[in-house]
């Protein structure tokens, strides 16, 4: 593991820097993405920011949707999830009570 992490850091300081290809974009927007920098944010670093968020997000999505498949083929295999009919069930009867709840304390 540690040989690993070291072998990464001296592969990431090797690395020569890369950019990222330039966009077309309409004066207006450029006006309006100019006006939310923020005091001596340069245009480069909030389009950086902006796609290392973006490349975060997607990361995210990802993993969330692996974990879900995951976990579905998993509650396939055990058999030990609760039908979406079951959990609906439950669902209404809480709002039934909420309801109900409700309309008792308007009275």
């Amino acid at each position: 593991m540690v040989f690993s992490l070291v072998s990464q850091e001296q592969y990431n300081c090797n690395m020569k820097t890369a950019t990222i290809p330039p966009i077309s974009v309409e004066p207006e927007f450029r006006a309006q993405v100019e006006c939310v920098l923020e005091q001596g944010e340069s245009l480069s670093e909030f389009v950086e920011s902006a796609v290392r968020q973006s490349v975060l997000k997607r990361q995210h999505q990802a993993e969330f949707v692996r974990r879900g498949i995951e976990s579905i083929n998993e509650t396939k295999l055990t058999g030990a999830g609760v039908s979406a009919e079951t959990v609906v069930a439950k669902l209404e009867a809480k709002l039934a009570l909420a309801r109900q709840d409700l309309s008792h304390r308007r009275e």
